[in-house]
């Protein structure tokens, strides 16, 4: 099919991506369009677009995240295509594909790729097929000692013992060798089953230290996906990322490559397109593990540009339109 010629770009968000979004656009020559609630009217956002719709409504829930109101917006401003920026719709399957049944562009990922990868559990098996590194473990249904003993030794110690319906750290035991084994899963099932009423186990190997790195990756309608060396974001706080730090420090050059490599499998195994990121965890001992994958450009996404010298924007728009990506 023949891509429409794109002229008006319409930004589904608030706020800083909304703006950054526009920046590239108005530089591309594209008419830009801006949605906001009804107490964002004088927003910054609505401010620098060319051209603002009123969804109504004060709440996120009334304007930003309706799906209709948004589209109704594009084909009454004459967009052609739509950007997500980052959370509200950014991640939503249904929004790609009620984007796409409009006849519009949506600059993100196919609603398929968004699908693989929003399921944790199903990414993995992907992940698995495609030979992309996962945290060595055992989830099975034989619960006994002697299946975690065979378990452990193929994983090699020290291993974690976790709760298989828990979180929050209950029921989590490290186990440092053999000899600690039994006790450690006895009582784990214990704290399990007061936890969470179901004593079930899974082991996975126990990551010393682990660093949180991600590669940022990129793909084109022709088949060609790239990617564009790291962030580490492993100083957070509460799980949220706190600061980026690209190159990551340490890093040797064939780990790089390799992790580099492994999330471009991981983008071509689910027919990425478009900006994403693969996370991943990095070991003491330099092993790394598929964590999951954000299948939008996400808010770090200014460190890539800063040590790349890139506009991940502008390549987001060629590639929607069907360009290929401009390097190699």
């Amino acid at each position: 099919m023949s891509r429409p010629t794109l002229t008006t770009l319409l930004v589904a968000n608030r706020g800083e991506i909304a703006c950054r979004v526009m920046r590239t656009a108005k530089a591309m020559g594209l008419t830009t369009v801006a949605v906001h609630s009804a107490t964002d009217r004088d927003a910054r956002h609505s401010r620098e677009a060319d051209v603002r719709i009123d969804l109504g409504g004060s709440k996120a829930a009334d304007s930003y995240l309706v799906i209709d109101k948004i589209i109704a917006a594009a084909k009454a401003s004459g967009a052609q295509a739509i950007h997500p920026g980052y959370g509200f719709l950014s991640e939503n399957a249904g929004f790609a594909r009620a984007i796409e049944a409009a006849g519009l562009i949506f600059l993100g990922p196919p609603a398929s790729a968004i699908d693989a990868m929003g399921s944790k559990s199903a990414a993995k098996a992907l992940m698995e097929d495609a030979g992309v590194p996962l945290v060595p473990g055992y989830h099975g249904q034989d619960q006994d000692l002697e299946t975690f003993r065979l378990a452990a030794e193929r994983i090699g110690y020290p291993v974690l013992l976790k709760a298989s319906a828990g979180g929050g750290g209950k029921g989590m035991k490290v186990v440092e060798e053999q000899s600690q084994l039994a006790g450690a899963l006895a009582s784990a099932q214990r704290e399990a089953q007061s936890s969470f009423g179901d004593a079930r186990m899974l082991v996975e190997k126990y990551v010393l230290k682990p660093r949180h790195v991600e590669i940022q990756v990129f793909a084109d309608q022709h088949g060609n996906c790239l990617y564009l060396n790291e962030r580490d974001c492993s100083i957070q706080r509460r799980h949220q990322k706190v600061v980026e730090e690209a190159p990551a420090p340490g890093l040797p050059a064939e780990l790089r490559r390799a992790m580099g490599e492994a999330a471009v499998r991981a983008a071509k195994a689910i027919g990425y397109v478009g900006a994403g990121t693969v996370e991943f965890l990095l070991d003491a001992r330099g092993e790394f593990f598929f964590m999951e994958m954000n299948t939008r450009l996400q808010v770090e996404h200014p460190v890539t540009e800063a040590i790349t010298g890139l506009d991940l924007v502008a390549w987001q728009i060629r590639v929607a339109c069907g360009e290929p990506l401009p390097i190699t």
